[in-house]
């Protein structure tokens, strides 16, 4: 039964249109598997393995002749727990919100679930989601399949260990600085960082509102690309409960259409060295591209570093007042994550309403800037992170003879969601130790489709990334 949950979604959803395998079957497989692993892992917060179970034989009562079945039809998939699946608790990682469990559906679950798809379960994340590694003191540490000593990043973590390791066809996670890309790049699967407001964040916590609404989505993440198409396509839509929700049709470009676009790569910012494995996959892309077809150049954009800085005072600084309220005089009660979250921002000037004014002016202007550099390049290869999976609570690494600090390491993705960018992440390399490494693709705003598309054509060229050693 094994060789059933390493199938990718899409098969797994053809397989049950043909009635090669049913969805009880397949979710069996899936709990067996995370029966198994789940103690190394520690990937879950909720197995709800017994309305799992009913759902699954629902989706086989639905399978009567001329049926119009979803796109995920029977499809055993997983949430982050920050984001409301009705009945699960939603904790984000922290004792603070303890118990708290969820009355409804978010409107990207209510989706999945009119797709046909059966929810395992929600997955780990870090206290309140602040940190690229997966602990608190709720569930604990959540354990890379790949090496059990190592983390498979945050805040998405435990989605991208249970996807990887093959106890999830796909999934939900959400993103504030990379916390679907450094995931899916740590732990060797794929996964999107939507524009935001392209797929609904509503009824995520904490919630994408105010400024977070610049910086905060939630996407998809599979093991491969036409996966997160599908689960793309599923999800995609406005929904009056987030703030940045337009109704932007699904545009997939043809391929004529796609070839034409240029395409812009660099392999480091100038500042934060990467690792010589990194830089390679990041020829590996670009040689494959060429191989496609793609006319691919040399091409570093102007205005990073300042993107990085803007970024911090809206994630970091502005993330921390409003986090305030909840945590304020609640230390005990913190996990070591959090804590060393909230000592980086005290050590800071505390952010003035006139700091967040300016801040919110500059990232307006400079993302106008960066948008008529990409008139040329509407699309960019580049790495995800500085390093692959670090050592749990490792927070510096030597790069390049240099010492590259934790928050620089993952700058390469904090770009992006302060000027607003979709990403994928492909993971197409390894490194000295089999660790995965992944590469990502940055498209305009709105433009998941052309993102999705080019990655596709990686893909094609590089393969589908083996099954970790777990």
């Amino acid at each position: 039964m094994e060789e059933l949950t390493s199938l990718s979604a899409t098969e797994m959803a053809e397989k049950i249109r043909r009635k090669q395998v049913s969805p009880v079957e397949l979710v069996e497989a899936h709990l067996r598997r995370i029966e198994r692993l789940e103690p190394k892992l520690n990937a879950f917060v909720t197995v709800d393995a017994d309305r799992a179970r009913q759902q699954a034989k629902a989706a086989e009562a639905a399978m009567k002749p001329d049926a119009q079945l979803g796109s995920l039809h029977g499809v055993p998939v997983t949430i982050k727990s920050s984001i409301d699946v009705a009945g699960l608790p939603v904790e984000a990682g922290t004792r603070l919100r303890a118990g708290h469990i969820a009355e409804t559906d978010a409107p990207l679950v209510t989706r999945l679930r009119a797709a046909g798809a059966v929810i395992l379960g929600n997955t780990n994340t870090p206290e309140l989601l602040m940190a690229y590694e997966t602990d608190n003191l709720l569930k604990g540490r959540t354990n890379n399949p790949w090496d059990l000593e190592r983390t498979p990043g945050g805040s998405s973590g435990g989605e991208a260990a249970a996807i990887a390791a093959r106890c999830s066809a796909g999934g939900v996670g959400s993103d504030g600085g990379g916390s679907i890309r450094v995931p899916a790049h740590f732990s060797g699967i794929a996964g999107l960082k939507p524009t935001p407001g392209r797929i609904p964040s509503t009824q995520h916590f904490p919630p994408c509102t105010g400024p977070f609404a610049l910086l905060g989505v939630v996407g998809p993440m599979a093991r491969t690309v036409n996966d997160l198409k599908i689960l793309f396509e599923v999800m995609v839509g406005p929904d009056i409960g987030d703030p940045s929700s337009a109704p932007v049709p699904v545009r997939w470009p043809g391929d004529a259409d796609l070839r034409r676009l240029r395409i812009g790569y660099f392999e480091d910012n100038g500042r934060t060295p990467i690792t010589p494995e990194t830089r390679k996959a990041v020829q590996t892309v670009v040689s494959a591209l060429k191989q496609q077809g793609f006319e691919v150049e040399p091409f570093r954009p102007e205005g990073l570093e300042q993107a990085r800085q803007l970024w911090w005072k809206l994630f970091g600084l502005a993330g921390a007042l409003a986090l305030g309220p909840l945590i304020a005089g609640r230390d005990v009660d913190l996990s070591p994550i959090l804590r060393e979250f909230k000592a980086i921002v005290d050590a800071e000037p505390p952010l003035t309403a006139e700091g967040l004014m300016f801040a919110l002016l500059e990232r307006d202007t400079l993302r106008a800037q960066f948008l008529a550099q990409m008139e040329r390049f509407p699309v960019l290869i580049c790495p995800v992170c500085a390093v692959p999976a670090f050592r749990h609570r490792e927070r510096m690494w030597k790069v390049d003879g240099k010492n590259v600090q934790y928050l620089d390491a993952m700058s390469y993705t904090q770009w992006f969601n302060l000027l607003g960018n979709p990403g994928a992440v492909v993971p197409v390399g390894r490194s000295p130790e089999g660790l995965p490494i992944g590469v990502q693709i940055v498209g305009r705003p709105w433009e998941e489709e052309a993102v999705l598309s080019v990655a596709v054509k990686i893909e094609e060229v590089c393969g589908v990334f083996p099954a970790p050693p777990i």
